[in-house]
């Protein structure tokens, strides 16, 4: 225990997760090259960068001086011929970032080449291995910082920091995000309009938890993750507009294209798409579609293993790579060529998700007022005591007839008549008089 806490203690310290961040895109460093100078994968630097973890021993001094800023220009001297430096690290190349099925970012000085970063002196840990080459692009950081800076309070924003309201930032992220995303869906589900109506969806619930979303690490890929998964509801087939897909496009080549992705089972399809279509690496794609990274890449193999079947272009590639890549490129020439609709106003999906939360928020009041009406109802009306239910009648034998005198005839009524009507022979009788 007093190992570890003499350990901290000696340990260099290192600034806030945001000055993190900003030192780095500073010294124009991309996370990949910061990845490969510590040692480590590129998710764990951004893991670093958003306060989730923090670096410990020989990585956390690379990185707290990685990040230290530049001392003044001195002299140098001459280094001995016996000194080893470490050769200086080259940026992994990234993917081609799928520009048919994503909107470009706007143009900004971090978008630039970032140059190769100055020599680090202390090489990683031999006994660690060595990062694995990564094929996704850097995200767009530029509409992130935005939809942050529109998060953060006046007390915790950074000075020189822009001041964006809400809307602002969602309007950002919309029109960065939504346009790429009604494409992406298209190739997911094969319905237009249904890829319209789920990308809305997806930026009403972006909206109504937009708290939420903001302070996510990538907002993109939040609405993308929603969107998807209204997408890929089963319920869609009990709607007639959605039940078939939509007419498939006349070139011979996207046709059989959209026709194999259309047969693809609904998460190969997904991974497919994410993978090869929106840039995204293994990992990330196993957890956007909420899969181990074995199962995920299983799934791809499947996937691109069954196109291949349909396309001989993609069988004749020699590499996975190069089927990447050519899935990539084909994947985006099907995604422009389709006319596909475009999304509704920012403004719009705004004001739809605030009054769907209205209508909501009225829909359970009225039922709690229901249901509290029902209940004082039902207690004004209850009885107040028990009482026990009359048993049902039953028939009884064995019991004699009932005694009598027997019914009259039409004679003894005729006989009972006539004496009523005259006076019987011998002393009259007493008539009382009424008075």
């Amino acid at each position: 225990m007093t190992r570890s806490t003499t350990d901290e203690a000696a340990a260099p310290p290192l600034p806030s997760p945001k000055e993190r961040r900003r030192l780095r895109e500073a010294k124009s460093l991309s996370e990949e090259q910061v990845a490969e100078a510590v040692g480590v994968t590129r998710a764990t630097v951004r893991s670093w960068e958003t306060g989730r973890t923090s670096p410990r021993g020989r990585k956390r001094a690379l990185y707290a001086k990685l990040l230290a800023p530049a001392p003044a220009p001195t002299p140098a001297p001459k280094p001995k011929p016996e000194s080893k430096l470490r050769p200086t690290p080259t940026p992994t190349p990234a993917r081609k970032p799928a520009t048919a099925l994503t909107t470009p970012p706007p143009e900004s000085a971090h978008a630039s080449t970032a140059p190769t970063p100055e020599p680090v002196s202390a090489p990683p840990p031999p006994s660690e291995p060595a990062p694995q080459p990564k094929t996704t692009s850097e995200p767009e950081t530029e509409v992130k910082a935005e939809v942050k800076a529109g998060a953060e309070s006046g007390a915790g924003a950074a000075p020189g920091t822009p001041r964006l309201s809400p809307e602002e930032a969602f309007d950002a992220l919309y029109a960065h995000a939504a346009p790429g995303l009604v494409w992406q869906t298209y190739l997911l589900t094969g319905r237009r309009r249904l890829a319209r109506e789920s990308v809305e969806r997806a930026f009403q619930l972006a909206w109504h938890r937009w708290p939420e979303v903001a302070v996510d690490r990538d907002p993109a890929g939040w609405v993308r993750a929603a969107a998807y998964e209204y997408a890929m509801s089963p319920w869609h087939r009990l709607r007639r507009a959605h039940r078939h897909p939509d007419a498939p496009p006349t070139e011979p080549a996207r046709r059989a294209l959209f026709e194999a992705l259309l047969e693809l089972p609904p998460a190969y399809r997904r991974t497919l798409l994410l993978y090869d279509g929106v840039g995204l690496d293994l990992p990330e794609t196993a957890a956007e579609t909420e899969a181990s990274t074995p199962a995920a890449a299983g799934r791809l193999e499947m996937a691109r293993a069954a196109l291949a079947e349909r396309l001989p272009e993609l069988a004749a590639a020699d590499s996975p790579a190069e089927q990447s890549e050519l899935l990539h490129d084909r994947l985006g020439g099907l995604a422009r060529a389709e006319h596909v609709p475009a999304p509704a106003p920012a403004r719009k999906v705004r004001t739809g998700s605030e009054e769907k939360a209205r209508l909501w928020t009225r829909a359970a009041i009225a039922f709690a007022a229901l249901l509290i009406g029902a209940t004082a109802l039902t207690l004004h009306t209850a009885p107040t005591h028990y009482e026990p239910p009359i048993a049902p009648p039953e028939r009884v034998g064995g019991v004699p007839p009932r005694g009598g005198p027997q019914k009259l005839t039409a004679q003894d009524l005729k006989l009972q008549k006539s004496l009523n009507e005259q006076l019987a022979h011998g002393p009259e009788r007493l008539v009382p008089e009424l008075r």
